[in-house]
């Protein structure tokens, strides 16, 4: 299968994000550069990391070091059930920062140093993690970082581990598709306030607006277009969750020039409307 590149998008007053995702019967193989910790709440199906094929089922706990390509895939006897798993995605720049310098985080340190194969953890009783995990999805503030701390604590106690992946060797052509789609990341988020033109954008990597679209769909799963939408919402989350702005305000902030597209965009990808999803910072 061919990978797909994503930019998760990480707010700036945080070093890690952690959401409760919805699984798919359909999910594509994608890395990106962050660090990523997968605990499954619910489901069964088939999971995919680096070169290792292997099923899954609830309580399944693997931790990803960056760009590892990466799928868990629910079987398709699976897919009219409501299942999920807390994704916890982190900077992969964390443990060079002054407070993982630590002596106390040295052995955390090695444990992501170690996550280039992917690390699943095997333990009978996964009720403890997954109450912290559950916790953290739903924390702000300090309790958050205090709540990954947890998290890291609880990972160095489980002693039975397994390594899912050889190490990976990406290819040339891996690296340069990488550095291409990296280039139209930095240029949406450059641009979004002022505009997004697919002509602009298709002129970042010099190709013709629809050679482009196919390329961008191809290598990301998304069309252009989704993926812009996508980096909206994902600012306008954060104005909301960091300043006092009017919610119309944010709405042209964040790229958007109709309040009703806005609000429409917003709670489909974030499950509530802008005011409602603000309630959780207050």
């Amino acid at each position: 299968m061919e990978f797909v590149f994503e930019k998760i998008f990480v707010p700036d007053n945080h070093s890690f994000i952690s959401r409760k995702l919805p699984l798919s019967s359909n999910a594509r193989i994608h890395s990106h550069k962050n660090f990523e910790l997968n605990y499954i709440c619910s489901g069964i199906g088939r999971r995919i990391v680096g070169d290792n094929i292997s099923g899954f089922e609830k309580d399944d706990l693997v931790l990803l070091g960056p760009e590892l390509p990466h799928c868990w895939e629910l079987l398709d006897s699976e897919k009219n059930e409501v299942s999920t798993c807390i994704v916890t995605h982190f900077s992969e720049n964390i443990i060079d920062s002054d407070f993982f310098r630590m002596p106390e985080l040295q052995k955390v340190v090695e444990l992501l140093k170690n996550a280039n194969t992917g690390i699943r953890f095997k333990i009978e009783d996964n009720s403890e993690i997954r109450q912290i995990l559950i916790e953290l999805s739903e924390s702000k503030g300090l309790e958050y970082y205090i709540g990954l701390l947890k998290v890291f604590n609880n990972l160095l106690k489980i002693e039975d581990r397994e390594s899912l992946s050889n190490p990976m060797n990406l290819s040339s052509v891996f690296s340069k598709n990488r550095e291409k789609i990296n280039k139209v990341y930095e240029y949406v988020f450059q641009n979004i306030q002022e505009g997004i033109r697919l002509e602009d954008a298709s002129s970042v990597l010099n190709m013709a607006p629809s050679s482009f679209c196919r390329f961008f769909k191809k290598k990301t799963g998304l069309s252009f277009m989704e993926y812009v939408k996508n980096v909206r919402v994902g600012i306008a989350a954060k104005l909301l969750a960091e300043t006092d702005k009017q919610i119309t305000q944010i709405c042209f902030e964040s790229g958007y020039n109709n309040l009703a597209n806005f609000n429409h965009y917003f709670k489909a990808n974030m499950g509530k409307t802008p005011s409602d999803y603000r309630k959780n910072f207050r």
